[in-house]
């Protein structure tokens, strides 16, 4: 028995290092290009705004505009991969939204900035769900947290790494065009070859991969069978009526509106409370970032070793909105403000881990799939929300402030509705093994 266990044990080990080898680096790179074509229209704005003549106002509706393209497709897209394929949904997501975040260099009017924001939104729609749900079959629900941690490090990783690259492209001016301009165009090509080498490198299943050994498969199978048997059978579309569900939507939106508000306006908040140049306003943007990627790891580790998630989720996000106040009555201060707002970052970053494994306790695989979607889809309204709240204010009151305390309450309002939630935690495989 003991010698079975230790067998088991040895497999187990081998697996998850086998697989975490395999998927998780390709996994970061996806996501730190998916979050530079994102986010790179914040440091662009450093310069497009004044070159275009867009008012706060015009430049937050277009950052946000985004996300209502990325609503209408989520859903679909994320069931297309539990129930199709992953690796050809995330390349066709990827080629798309390449060609498209290099287009953006060459818009020259407001019309063409939201038109061109909305499509990129609907090419990128089921990237990050899809992501989420790609990793439950892959990973066991103990494991999950700190699998979201790892992949998701890349946000704030993308952000140290587009800022000094946005500092050195912001500069040039080749061939006539301004650096804005050759920096949306250039950080949107790295997605077109990404999503040719996914089709050939990722695999859609455990039973498909031929780089696991053959006790490794038939482990790493038979506990996602085990985890799908014990759950309680969910219909898509009873889970998307799930009371629960739409609490996660709620809860994500409202903290995905105050995170998407910072990461567009950061670069313009540094720049309006100091004189600082451009390149040092670039740097001085990703030190929030530089910040959140270890504790973000260290929040995903501790989940999982606890099996807790809501308050991993909710304690972050009660910070955030701390943190957000206290930059309300600062924001005059450049450093207390930019340490402040590195805090609120670190909270919204933290809160991920222990977030997005909450619908797998307690809906099917495929149900949990389309929930992910809905939940994804609905929180990301504050993608929207958030930028263009911010533009909004600022252009009728002159100033960040107000921006900020409402950000705050949002954060507030997200980590308390978390601790809302009624969930059971789940005990890993192993220690189940062991009591039986």
């Amino acid at each position: 028995m003991n010698l079975g266990v230790s067998q088991q044990r040895s497999v187990a080990d081998r697996t998850r290092r086998r697989v975490n080898r395999r998927l998780m680096p390709f996994l970061f790179i996806l996501y730190i290009v998916a979050n530079l074509d994102r986010a790179n229209v914040g440091f662009a704005g450093l310069r497009m705004s004044r070159e275009l003549g867009f008012s706060d106002e015009v430049f937050g509706f277009g950052g946000g505009v985004f996300f209502l393209g990325y609503f209408l497709l989520e859903i679909p897209g994320t069931v297309l991969v539990e129930v199709w394929s992953a690796r050809k949904w995330i390349a066709r997501i990827m080629l798309t939204w390449g060609f498209l975040a290099s287009a953006t260099g060459w818009i020259h009017s407001a019309q063409q900035y939201y038109w061109i924001r909305f499509f990129l939104g609907v090419a990128e729609a089921g990237f990050f769900p899809g992501l989420v749900v790609y990793l439950s079959h892959w990973y066991r629900p103990e494991d999950r947290g700190r699998a979201v941690a790892m992949f998701m490090a890349a946000i704030p990783a993308s952000q140290v790494v587009g800022a000094p690259l946005a500092a050195v492209l912001l500069r040039v001016h080749w061939w006539g065009y301004d650096g804005w301009r050759w920096l949306l165009t250039l950080e949107g090509l790295p997605a077109i070859v990404l999503g040719l080498i996914t089709l050939f490198y990722l695999t859609d299943r455990p039973e498909q991969a031929n780089w696991l050994k053959s006790d490794e498969r038939e482990w790493l199978a038979g506990e996602l069978r085990r985890e799908r048997e014990a759950r309680p059978r969910y219909s898509s579309w009873k889970a998307l009526r799930n009371p629960r569900v739409l609490l996660l939507a709620a809860i994500l939106l409202l903290g995905l509106a105050p995170n998407y508000g910072l990461s567009l306006w950061l670069p313009q908040m540094v720049q309006r409370l100091s004189t600082f140049g451009v390149s040092q306003v670039s740097l001085i943007a990703a030190i929030p970032y530089l910040c959140s990627l270890p504790l973000m790891l260290l929040t995903g580790w501790h989940s999982d070793r606890t099996g807790e998630r809501k308050w991993h989720t909710a304690i972050p996000r009660l910070i955030s909105g701390a943190a957000l106040t206290v930059c309300f009555f600062a924001s005059e201060h450049i450093w207390i403000t930019v340490l402040m707002l590195s805090l609120a970052t670190v909270g919204f970053y933290c809160a991920h881990p222990g977030f997005w494994p909450l619908p797998n306790l307690f809906l099917g695989r495929a149900a949990a799939a389309a929930s992910i979607g809905l939940i994804n889809s609905f929180g990301n309204l504050g993608g929207f929300l958030g930028p263009y709240a911010i533009g909004f204010l600022s252009s009728r009151t002159g100033g960040f402030g107000w921006s900020l305390l409402l950000l705050s309450a949002c954060a507030y309002a997200s980590g308390l509705m978390v601790l809302r939630v009624r969930l059971a935690p789940i005990r890993g495989a192993a220690e189940r093994a062991l009591r039986t």
